[in-house]
């Protein structure tokens, strides 16, 4: 790992084709509503070809754009990963996870907030998987699938990867928000026991947090320190130049698009 990735890599090359997200719409039975979701797919990308899936979550307020801005640089990255043999070609996915059949969008950082994101793992597994692998040329298994987030994306990625550890076999956080588990703020929704895989052991757990990050602290040691205690294998990756925004989701993605899938 390294803790900021190179300028050369975040800079579009001449000659070279970068690819745009695309937004879609899927019908959320978990929501009961059509949902957006952006959809990057590569610059070659061909229905003869089966692709992995990374799904990328983003924080409290924010919705499936917040990812998609040049600043995060993730086409642009990812593209430059893939021509240099660093990364393998690979469909992102960035939707929408706020969850919730009476509430739009978010209104609070509050309790009820809170579940509404933490409902999106029903949104996850019932609706939007489904509507990927449908519609877009995915190769599925477990090998095949990551998924990371940052903030309250980044809980969100550990309960949804722990929850279905045979679904996903690459998890990431980048300044994930706390309280997932008792004992580390509330609403809780797993026992600190339960931060943990069981035979279904990840390829890649990449956990990442800003020393200076003025919104969750070093929280993210938190969950370090419970997968340890549960016997988990992860990597850490604490950055000391960057914040609670952007700065830290880019070298936390240039890390784990060149770990994942491999």
């Amino acid at each position: 790992m390294v803790e900021m990735p190179p300028e050369e890599i975040l800079t579009e090359r001449e000659g070279t084709t970068y690819p745009s997200f695309e937004k879609y719409t899927y019908y959320s039975r978990t929501a009961e509503r059509d949902t957006p979701v952006n959809v990057l797919l590569p610059a070659d990308y061909s229905e003869d070809k089966k692709y992995p899936v990374l799904y990328i979550l983003h924080g409290y307020y924010d919705n499936e754009d917040w990812m998609t801005r040049d600043i995060v640089h993730i086409s642009t990255m990812l593209t430059n990963l893939v021509a240099d043999g660093e990364a393998h070609e690979m469909i992102v996915v960035c939707p929408y996870i706020y969850c919730s059949k009476d509430m739009p969008y978010c209104t609070g950082m509050d309790t009820q907030n809170t579940l509404n994101y933490d409902n999106f793992i029903n949104d996850m597994m019932t609706d939007l998987m489904p509507f990927i692998e449908e519609n877009f040329s995915v190769a599925e298994g477990r090998e095949n699938t990551a998924i990371t987030g940052f903030s309250m994306g980044g809980r969100e990625s550990l309960f949804i990867g722990v929850s279905n550890p045979e679904k996903f076999g690459y998890i990431g956080a980048v300044c994930a928000a706390p309280g997932l588990t008792e004992g580390t703020g509330y609403p809780w929704m797993l026992k600190e026991d339960q931060l943990t895989f069981g035979e279904n052991k990840p390829e890649l757990l990449l956990l990442s947090a800003a020393e200076h990050d003025g919104v969750v602290g070093t929280n993210p040691a938190t969950y370090k320190d419970i997968f340890a205690r549960n016997g988990e294998v992860y990597l850490w990756h604490l950055m000391s130049r960057t914040g609670h925004d952007h700065s830290s989701v880019t070298p936390h993605l240039y890390n784990y698009f060149r770990m994942i899938f491999q």
